[in-house]
């Protein structure tokens, strides 16, 4: 059952990363302005955010496969409306649906998935996790940019359909329920503001935040960065690809003992401060090997805080609550994702110095974790 959510964690994930190198000029095809295709490309995320919070409430009263297989088959129909749409408004109205539906799924496979790891395995087990997202962020660009190039766009929206149609029938065969809630009450914010108050959420919160910035600041400052070195878009992918291969190596081999030989939050805070001190370097670096060496250490960094971070979640909430515990902590995850290539701009339209935002963020709250994990020591263990 466990391999099972692995794959529909993959194909949740590629139905994101797939569509990173075709949804601009897709809407720009469909004549779309570019303030209209920077609010079609950001609406998702924003929208996901939305389905992330209510659908953590959702995924506990409900229980976790009803929930799931809401949202993918929701995707799966959603997904078909794209190769039909005829114009800006109606594609920004695709990609609004389409986050909401999608903001129900991730936070329900990660509630599964902590449902089903014991306490001794968790972070080996989230490291598969990450193992899972790793391929789909190496395989998704690359596959969608040449399927779109081979052949027409529109064939990348109705094979990753037709993948979630796959995958909600193999969820209905091969996955248990883990766990329904026997209360029936309405949804209220204030069931989550024990989870918003607790530590160790505000931790992990704050390190999906602040991992979230910094890959949005990636994929803006990336390709300008490469650009300034006179170098082409296949160098950018190639950098991108390194990050993503490092960060698979570690989530595979023996180093995965790791994660549940060390504290999550220590792991955490580490990581993040080799990731914000390449986007200080990065501001400044403009020779290719040096370039190169920093994504190893950016993918090391990734590799330290996301199954570390998805572990702090699962040990600090309880099968009752971990549904919401997820919705929080992946609506934080949107957020990142949303602010992080705009404030870059904005930096780098200020300063000429697109990676200073970015630098400066997750440095400050590496600080911040590691204040409040001296103060809550021995929680995280």
């Amino acid at each position: 059952m466990t391999k099972m959510l692995y794959i529909i964690i993959m194909v949740s994930f590629l139905d994101t990363f797939i569509q990173l190198p075709i949804i601009t000029p897709y809407a720009m095809d469909l004549g779309a302005s570019h303030l209209l295709t920077g609010s079609i490309v950001a609406v998702y995320s924003l929208t996901n955010m939305v389905g992330n919070i209510f659908g953590g409430h959702w995924i506990d009263r409900y229980g976790r496969k009803k929930m799931l297989f809401t949202g993918m088959l929701s995707v799966a129909i959603i997904l078909l409306f794209y190769p039909i749409a005829q114009t800006g408004i109606q594609l920004f109205i695709i990609r609004f649906l389409h986050g909401l539906a999608g903001g129900v799924l991730i936070p329900a496979a990660f509630a599964y998935v902590g449902d089903q790891s014991k306490k001794g395995s968790r972070g080996k087990v989230m490291a598969l996790t990450g193992a899972c997202i790793g391929t789909a962020a190496i395989a998704g660009p690359a596959f969608g940019g040449a399927m779109a190039a081979k052949s027409k766009v529109e064939y990348v929206f109705i094979f990753v359909a037709i993948l979630f149609f796959i995958s909600t029938i193999l969820l209905l065969k091969f996955v248990k329920e883990s766990y329904v809630s026997t209360e029936r009450g309405k949804f209220s914010l204030r069931q989550f503001l024990p989870l918003l108050k607790h530590p160790l959420i505000i931790q992990a919160s704050l390190a999906a935040f602040a991992l979230m910035i910094s890959n949005g600041t990636l994929a803006f400052a990336l390709p300008l960065k490469v650009e300034s070195m006179g170098m082409t878009s296949a160098t950018t992918g190639m950098l991108l690809s390194t990050y993503g291969i490092v960060a698979l190596i570690v989530f595979l081999s023996p180093l995965n003992k790791m994660y549940d030989r060390f504290s999550p939050i220590t792991l955490v805070v580490i990581g993040i401060i080799f990731i914000g001190s390449v986007h200080v370097m990065l501001n400044f670096v403009s020779i290719y090997w040096v370039s190169m060496t920093l994504m190893v250490i950016y993918g090391i960094g990734f590799a330290l805080v996301f199954p570390s971070m998805n572990r702090i979640v699962t040990d600090a909430s309880s099968v009752v609550d971990r549904g919401k515990a997820y919705g929080i902590f992946y609506a934080f995850f949107s957020l990142g994702a949303v602010l992080g290539s705009f404030v870059s701009g904005a930096t780098a339209e200020a300063f000429g110095l697109p990676f200073l935002s970015s630098a400066i963020t997750m440095l400050s709250i590496a600080f911040i974790l590691w204040i409040v994990a001296k103060k809550t020591q021995g929680t995280t263990k």
